[in-house]
Formats: structure tokens, C-alpha cells, sequence
């Protein structure tokens, strides 16, 4: 590759990041469109190979993903609503179980100072506020209404996916096949290959790590349940969804549910130990079973990773910040594992093994 080849495509590059910096705000229904037809190819694909068409698989795993975003629509969503609003009652008599109890044990068992908290404010500004829970839904539709091309621009975003997600997961290998066509001849094998494990990091990660972060939100949420915990639902989605992270999900789980615990119950022992089993038991499953089977050892990306990318996704183009940050993260680390692997090779590295040996 000459010079003013290389100029050329970071000048292109750089050209296409500048205007995909531009059009961000309105690329977040694409960007979904585009993850919901990446997680429905694979069914699509089997779908074809019992001798069903193209168009006949996308519309069975369309109907598949309404009824799931139906269910969790009109059962999940109502339910973490309900107790949504119960924390929000709650909080008032959670800050005074932390001033009358906690806070007095704490400050003569850990020498804290008595004006460390100040918890009167809090609890007047929930006094305040407490009444005003049943109009959320009132105030949330002022705001939306509020400005009305805003909210066109809302609706039409939405049901933008849908039309999106259809026609890509429809279209999807012919579109994959003519961009490999579109390939240099004696570049093709390597960017193959570098997209094939592209493929695999981020599928693994996404249809994997998905289906154990759900799994273990059914688990949780149904164990805290069971153990009579009346934010269980709540702390249960929680600690799944903070799942993405390994150990993120564990930790903030069972430190909110043991807090909620100990509210509710005070220092009863049965429902503390439960909720120690039950995510005992979540962990236990998730390290020997959901993750082996579902994601394995395929991911590649550390925690930390998992956790900046997120962010600095979300600081540099808010949500569609959000949506990107993981695969071009996966990316990235396949790009970085094979130039590792050149630099090994490369006479930067070191020289031979033999050329180390003393001078006789």
C-alpha cells in the first residue's frame, strides 16, 4: 500500500467517524434495528434449514419478540412499577430505621459522629413529595406532550425499529455476502477471518451473556420472593441486570437485598440466611452451569472492559454511545490480540532465543 493510499483511507475514516459523530442523534432506531437482526439471524438461519422461507422465518421470530415485549409489557412492567412507587413510600421509614437503629449501633461500634448523616433533610424532602407518586404518569405526559414535534419524533423512532430490524434480518446474508464482495481479493481471507472472530466475541457475548443475565434475574427475583422479601422483584431484575459485569450482579444483589432484609425483618436469622442461599446458589449456577453453557470461554472481555466502554460510550454519544460501546469494543480486542500476536513475531520484540546465549 502506497503512501497517499494509506492518507486516503484515514482521511476516509476519519470522514466517516465525523459523520457518524453528526448523525448520532438519530441513529439509535438503526443501531437497534440492527442488534435485533443480528440476535434473530441465527433463528432465521434455522428456521430456514427446516425448509421454511426467508420471509416466513423472519416473521416467526418477529411474532417471538412481540410476545415477549408483550409479556414484559403488560406483566414485568407493571409489577416493577408497583414497586417502584413502594420503595418510594418506604423511604421514609427506611431513613428513620437508619437514624433509630443502624446509625446508634454504628456510631457506638464503629465511633462515628453524631451529625455524620443528616437524615432529617431527606426524610422531610420524601414527606414532601409523597403524595405526588400517583401523578407520575400525568406529569410524564405533559412533558412528552410538551413539545410536539418531539414527541412525532419519538413515535416515529419507534416504530422505525420494527421496519428496520425486518428488512435487515430479511436481507441479512445477502447484505453480509456483498460486503465480502466488496472486499480486496488479497485482503479478503484476513478480514474474514479478523470479522469471523468479531462474530463470535460479540455474539457470545450478546445472545450468551443476555440469556444469562435474564436467567439469573428469574432466579433471584423468584428466590428473594420466596424468602418473603417485599422488594424482591425489584432487587431480583436489579442484580441480574448487573449481571453484565462479572460479580457486579452478586455483590449489589445480596447488599441490597441483606439492607432490605434487615428493615423488613430486623435481625431475624431465617430470612438473612435465606437470601445468602439464594444467591449462593445463583453463583453457584451461573459459574457452573449458565455461563459454560451459553456464553463459555469465547468473550474475551474483561470486566473492566465491559465496564469503561460502557461509559465512555454513554459520555462521548449518550445512548447510541451505549449501544455501540460493546461491539466496538469487541472489535478492539480482536484488532489488539492480533497485532499482539504480530509484535511477537516482529523484530521489535526481541531477537531469537540462541542470540541471548553469553559470548564464549
Amino acid at each position: 500500500m502506497t503512501d497517499s493510499t494509506r492518507w486516503l483511507w484515514m482521511a476516509g475514516l476519519f470522514l466517516l467517524g465525523w459523520l457518524l459523530y453528526l448523525l448520532h442523534p438519530i441513529l439509535s432506531p438503526f443501531l437497534v434495528g440492527i442488534l435485533l437482526a443480528y440476535l434473530g439471524d441465527p433463528l432465521v438461519d434455522r428456521l430456514e434449514r427446516h425448509r421454511l422461507s426467508r420471509t416466513g422465518g423472519v416473521v416467526v421470530v418477529f411474532a417471538l419478540f412481540a410476545m415477549l415485549l408483550l409479556i414484559l409489557l403488560l406483566v414485568l412492567v407493571p409489577m416493577l412499577g408497583r414497586q417502584l412507587v413502594r420503595l418510594y413510600q418506604l423511604a421514609p421509614e427506611m431513613l428513620d430505621w437508619l437514624q433509630g437503629t443502624a446509625l446508634p449501633w454504628s456510631q457506638s461500634h464503629l465511633g462515628l459522629q453524631d451529625n455524620l448523616l443528616q437524615l432529617d433533610q431527606l426524610k422531610q424532602v420524601f414527606a414532601d413529595n409523597i403524595g405526588k407518586t400517583t401523578d407520575v404518569l400525568r406529569v410524564l405526559l405533559a412533558q412528552a406532550t410538551s413539545s410536539g414535534l418531539a414527541l412525532l419524533a419519538w413515535l416515529g423512532n419507534l416504530l422505525l425499529i420494527p421496519v428496520v430490524s425486518f428488512y435487515l434480518m430479511r436481507d441479512w446474508d445477502v447484505l453480509v455476502e456483498r460486503v465480502r464482495r466488496l472486499l480486496p481479493r488479497q485482503r479478503e481471507g484476513l478480514v474474514v477471518k479478523l470479522a469471523g472472530e468479531c462474530h463470535e466475541v460479540l455474539g457470545a457475548f450478546l445472545r450468551g451473556q443476555l440469556l444469562v443475565m435474564l436467567a439469573l434475574s428469574v432466579i433471584y427475583s423468584v428466590g428473594l420472593m420466596l424468602v418473603g422479601l417485599e422488594l424482591g422483584l425489584l432487587i431480583g431484575v436489579l442484580a441480574g441486570l448487573a449481571s453484565i459485569v462479572p460479580y457486579m450482579g452478586f455483590i449489589v444483589g445480596i447488599g441490597a437485598a441483606l439492607s432490605a432484609a434487615l428493615f423488613q425483618f430486623g435481625l431475624e436469622p431465617y430470612p438473612l440466611i435465606g437470601i445468602g442461599v439464594v444467591f449462593m446458589i445463583g453463583q453457584l449456577l451461573e459459574g457452573m452451569v449458565l455461563t459454560p453453557m451459553l456464553v463459555g470461554d469465547r468473550i474475551g472481555l474483561h470486566p473492566v472492559a465491559v465496564i469503561f466502554a460502557i461509559l465512555a460510550g454513554g459520555q462521548l454519544f449518550g445512548f447510541t454511545g451505549v449501544l455501540l460501546a460493546l461491539p466496538v469494543a469487541a472489535v478492539i480486542m480482536v484488532l489488539l490480540r492480533h497485532a499482539h500476536d504480530l509484535y511477537k513475531l516482529s523484530g521489535l520484540y526481541g531477537e531469537t532465543s540462541g542470540s541471548h546465549e553469553p559470548p564464549a
